[in-house]
């Protein structure tokens, strides 16, 4: 019977005045670290099989030489471990303490670059590891840079092994700084080379800013970001809902219009704050009467500024009221503010009749574009009001019934055919005809039973590749 192959473990606490045999070059360790770590249990380092060798540790690549060596020690029955063991072996007896003071006393940058591609050392010393590292120059290029970029992705990113080109893209970094829920690390991505980000082809965003949209920020990566004094990251905290308050205040009294445009969407500012908004300029004002949670109280706050007609009518477009401030806004005599209100699909059913009671021409093509009208109003809408904006909202909409979006299609109108053609409710059969029509193309990309049908053929057609 084989005798079984005692452990690395073991082998380390039951060889003292013995050696290990290593073959192969050296890893993330150095052979001064390597020795250092064998000598606390009286164990030498060799590089040649003789006498007291009590195991090997190889690296995956030998030269002929050491595959020579390799094979005495396998007719010797020597222990033979991998480099890769015997690295997480010492990674895991590593004392976090006495590792970060050698660096800091010695600010060693090569050692924290080997140790940062160390996968085997804990979460909370590579990031404290992250924070030593020193970045170059951001217009160099820098190998070491980009490493450390990958080993930081690797740690945290989920990578399928035929994506490992996402390991290099700087805008997998952006996805960590927006996804990470340790605010240390958060901490640590300030300290990177303040990448731009170019979003939708057009806008840039900056490392620094999205790392400020995060909502994982502690005390300290807060007032790390507003120490940098950036318009961008001040921005970025402004919307920020886990942001407190007292910080959302002081940001209002730098009196910036972008900072006012950010805040004025955070749903976490206080009625103080609404008010002040409220006398800022227009899109500031119009993003607040978007945005924010409405109520009786935050109306009479609204109509006390007495703002312009068409300005104050893009509160219809809320969905965040109350039902009792859309019951109260129905009654004004607001046109624009009516139509708003009639294409808002927070409304009940009951406050979309009371809007088509009105009589209002124009509101009948919004209440045809909206969800949340009954199908009798539907039914309603296209039986009795035949006109072009009617048939199109109704086109789009996704509770239309499918009777109507047949009668629709059969008109064989091109405005029509654009309008479903993003609808997800719309019959496959006709919809099969539809993504046949290239002018269609991008309203097609907006209808998701497309887009999920589009999505299920380029997976087959991956796993097609990989057979």
């Amino acid at each position: 019977m084989a005798q079984e192959k005692p452990s690395l473990e073991t082998l380390l606490s039951t060889s003292e005045g013995k050696s290990f045999l290593f073959l192969g070059r050296e890893g993330i360790f150095t052979k001064d670290e390597i020795a250092r770590f064998l000598k606390k249990n009286g164990i030498s380092m060799t590089k040649y099989l003789e006498e007291g060798v009590a195991a090997v540790i190889e690296h995956s690549s030998l030269n002929p030489v050491e595959e020579d060596i390799s094979n005495d020690v396998y007719d010797a029955k020597i222990p033979s471990f991998s480099l890769e063991a015997f690295e997480k072996l010492i990674s895991e007896g590593i004392n976090d303490d006495e590792l970060l003071m050698g660096i800091k006393l010695s600010n060693d940058q090569e050692r924290i670059f080997r140790l940062l591609g160390n996968d085997n050392i804990s979460e909370e010393l590579f990031v404290k590891l992250l924070m030593m590292y020193e970045w170059h120059d951001e217009e160099e290029d820098d190998r070491n840079d980009r490493d450390t970029i990958m080993f930081t992705l690797r740690r945290y990113i989920d990578i399928k092994p035929n994506e490992a080109d996402l390991l290099y893209s700087y805008l997998t970094l952006r996805r960590l700084a927006t996804e990470a829920t340790n605010p240390k690390l958060l901490l640590a991505l300030i300290g990177f080379q303040n990448f731009e980000f170019i979003i939708r082809g057009k806008e840039k965003v900056t490392l620094r800013e999205t790392v400020a949209r995060n909502e994982h920020l502690d005390k300290e990566v807060i007032g790390k970001l507003v120490s940098l004094r950036e318009l961008k990251v001040d921005v970025a905290l402004a919307c920020n809902g886990s942001v407190k308050l007292s910080l959302l205040e002081n940001l209002l009294a730098k009196n910036s219009e972008k900072i006012n445009e950010a805040l004025s969407t955070n749903k976490n500012i206080n009625d103080e704050i609404f008010n002040t908004l409220l006398g800022k300029e227009d899109k500031v004002i119009q993003l607040l009467l978007w945005s924010q949670s409405i109520n009786r109280e935050r109306l009479a706050l609204v109509d006390s500024h007495s703002l312009d007609a068409k300005l104050f009518a893009t509160i219809g477009a809320n969905e965040c009221l109350e039902s009792d401030v859309i019951d109260e806004l129905i009654t004004r005599d607001n046109e624009e503010l009516i139509y708003h209100l009639a294409g808002n699909n927070i409304l009940s059913v009951a406050q979309l009749e009371s809007i088509y009671a009105k009589g209002l021409d124009l509101s009948f093509q919004y209440l045809a574009v909206n969800p949340a009208s009954s199908v009798a109003m539907l039914e309603m809408l296209y039986e009795k009001y035949d006109e072009p904006a009617v048939r199109i909202a109704l086109a789009h909409n996704k509770s239309t019934p499918e009777a109507i979006l047949r009668k629709l299609f059969e008109r064989d109108e091109f405005e029509i055919h654009k309008s479903m053609a993003s609808n997800a409710s719309v019959p496959l059969d006709i919809l099969d005809i539809l993504k046949v029509d290239t002018r269609l193309q991008n309203e097609l990309s907006k209808n998701e039973i497309f887009v999920k049908e589009y999505e299920t053929v380029l997976d087959y057609d991956k796993k097609a590749v990989q057979f």
